[in-house]
């Protein structure tokens, strides 16, 4: 094995890594059943805080 070999796989299997988590996480943002806790968080910088 040659250090250009070794060079290639580690690309390939970096780029397909990250293309998984980065599939993961839009997954997670995106499904139906998380829609209501996002927008709760989104709503709460607007809320007033009772003191």
């Amino acid at each position: 094995m040659t250090y250009d070999t070794v060079a290639r796989f580690a690309q390939q299997a970096g780029t397909l890594y990250f293309l998984m988590i980065f599939a993961g996480g839009a997954a997670y943002a995106l499904w139906p059943k998380n829609k209501e806790g996002f927008r709760r968080a989104a709503r709460l910088p607007l809320e007033e805080e009772e003191l």
